[in-house]
């Protein structure tokens, strides 16, 4: 009896070895055939993009908490819709930014005074290339530069063309400016720009105040750089102003 007993424990025992060596080699037969899958699978990917390597990947994301798409590789970007307010605005503020330019094209000749010549010198340059700006982007959506309609030949600022922008000087104003030298031309000089100014910030606000306008984000960033440029300028030209009266007191 005991050596029957002793006989099934044995073979309880060696039947749990093979057990396990048979679970054992199921594992490492599973792990193997994964990582053969495995490299497969990448090695199949590698080859088809091996065979069209200039194919582009284009891809748009999704929206917040959906998956991204893949698009077929003839897609292009498009630009996003725009008004006619949009539009009316960069033609009015390239004339409104030409008008400036010419003003501070006048400093060199007409006064001595470093402070405004470093001023007009900064207004010259951001604004020259902002008017570039807005050409591009009306040049790229297929609209004209100029407000000026179909036949109607685009004229000197100075002849004004059409009705002002907000802020502009007007004939009399410019040919008093061109007029004037030195401490009056200073002067002349930061009241007509601050109030040139003000009609920029007039003209962002009726813009962001139109509905469905200034949704373009070129647009959007241009506008709103512009009216803090602006701004800043507005209150180094008042501060400077302030001091000129209290020189004058003295």
């Amino acid at each position: 009896m005991c050596s029957y007993a002793s006989k099934w424990k044995l073979y309880g025992f060696h039947r749990k070895r093979e057990l396990h060596s048979l679970r054992g080699s199921a594992v490492l037969c599973g792990m193997l055939l994964a990582a053969s899958a495995s490299r497969g699978f990448f090695s199949s990917t590698r080859r088809a993009q091996q065979a069209d390597p200039a194919k582009p990947v284009v891809v748009q994301p999704g929206a917040p908490g959906k998956p991204s798409r893949t698009l077929p590789s003839s897609t292009r970007a498009t630009l996003p819709p725009r008004s006619q307010a949009d539009v009316e605005f960069m033609q009015g503020m390239i004339m409104h930014h030409s008008q400036a330019v010419e003003m501070t094209g006048l400093i060199p000749s007409h006064t001595e005074n470093e402070d405004l010549r470093s001023l007009g010198a900064r207004i010259s340059s951001s604004q020259s290339d902002e008017i570039k700006f807005m050409q591009r982007w009306l040049v790229a959506r297929g609209e004209p530069v100029s407000m000026a309609k179909p036949g109607m030949p685009a004229m000197d600022m100075a002849h004004e063309p059409m009705a002002l922008m907000p802020g502009m000087l007007t004939l009399e104003q410019m040919e008093a400016l061109r007029k004037a030298k030195g401490a009056e031309f200073d002067h002349l000089f930061l009241t007509g720009m601050i109030q040139h100014h003000n009609g920029a910030l007039t003209m962002v606000k009726d813009l962001f105040d139109t509905a469905g306008a200034g949704q373009d984000a070129d647009l959007f960033n241009f506008a709103t750089d512009a009216d803090n440029t602006q701004r800043a300028e507005i209150k180094i030209m008042q501060t400077m102003l302030e001091k000129k009266s209290s020189r004058e007191e003295r």
